[in-house]
């Protein structure tokens, strides 16, 4: 197995769960440096991983050790920085969103597949074993026809959290609780059931925060497939519950929540895969394992090694970034819209 270089710019909040796992992944990696522009976050990066850093991104993007970085910065510096770092000839795995609509995605992920570099995006929930062991059932046609398909994501975000310059406005984020937070959950969700054709929601902003972005969203959705289902999205639902995904066919149904798995199926016993009930839905947004993490990366890993799409390709992403703009456009019209392809 050919070792790649990997570097990492941005050091901030959400770096956590990638150091993690490139520390459990060094035997097929070697971790060239993480860059960040505050001195104070390269310190603390190596006191807390153990892992190097370096002064400057020209460091990493010059450096012919470097195959793969990993972007962690905040969305609207995604367009930039992962171009640029293809442009450099480095393969590229970025963290949620791709951008901050559907456009600005689209366009981002053309401009680095011309370049013919790899781009990966973070939405690690595709990797939990709940939601792989779902996908499978569903290939076996353990639930027969899907009929629905909603999910769940009330979760609670405390003052502290916003109490950070920006956070949850429109010129730091790009978006609320669709973009920020929920976009994990509804990836999985059109992961399994696929697209969405129609969306008619309702967004709005609580007035329990400063912030500009809304943190209350719900939507109903009707699928390419046939199934209908709804969307529930918020941050103000204290303490925080796990999110949930529930699917129902002709032959059964099942619900993820977090990281369990309940298949239940007429005439036969229930399955239940064990996982963990945290998912990050309370007031310590990293409260989740790295585990889905550290298989997202050695598959994207894999995928440069191997030279095809990763699993959670750029353009995979893109249906998710469609769903989130028609769900905004819908609450803005008051009627129901047509979701983009």
């Amino acid at each position: 197995m050919k070792r790649l270089g990997v570097g990492i710019v941005g050091l901030g909040l959400a770096v956590k769960p990638h150091a993690l796992a490139l520390r459990d992944l060094a035997a097929q990696v070697d971790f060239v440096g993480g860059y960040s522009p505050t001195a104070a976050r390269r310190r603390a990066f190596e006191r807390d991983y153990a892992l190097p850093t370096v002064d400057t991104m020209g460091a990493l993007l010059n450096d012919d050790r470097v195959d793969v970085v990993l972007v962690l910065t905040p969305p609207r510096t995604h367009a930039e920085l992962a171009l640029q770092c293809a442009q450099a000839g480095k393969h590229v795995l970025l963290e949620k969103p791709v951008d901050v609509g559907y456009a600005q995605a689209r366009a981002l992920v053309e401009a680095v597949e011309a370049t013919g570099r790899r781009l990966g995006v973070v939405f690690q929930q595709r990797f939990r074993s709940a939601v792989q062991r779902a996908r499978s059932l569903l290939e076996e046609g353990e639930l027969g026809i899907l009929l629905s398909a909603s999910c769940s994501i009330r979760w609670w975000r405390p003052p502290e959290y916003y109490a950070q310059a920006g956070r949850g406005t429109l010129a730091r984020d790009g978006g609320g609780v669709l973009l920020t937070q929920a976009i994990h959950t509804l990836d999985a969700l059109l992961d399994l059931a696929g697209e969405v054709e129609r969306v008619s929601a309702f967004c709005r902003t609580s007035p329990m925060r400063a912030i500009d972005t809304e943190d209350i969203a719900c939507g109903s959705v009707s699928y390419r497939c046939g199934a209908i289902g709804t969307i529930d999205a918020t941050t103000v639902a204290y303490p925080g519950y796990p999110e949930r995904i529930e699917l129902a066919g002709t032959r059964g149904s099942l619900l993820i929540e977090a990281e369990q798995l309940t298949l239940h199926r007429q005439g036969r016993d229930a399955l239940v895969v064990e996982g963990s009930s945290a998912g990050g839905g309370g007031a310590d947004p990293m409260a989740f394992s790295h585990e889905p993490h550290k298989r997202l990366i050695e598959e994207f890993l894999d995928a440069v090694r191997d030279g095809r799409e990763p699993r959670s390709s750029g353009r995979s992403a893109l249906k998710v970034h469609a769903l989130i703009d028609a769900m905004l456009a819908s609450s803005r019209a008051g009627s129901a819209v047509e979701v983009q392809r």
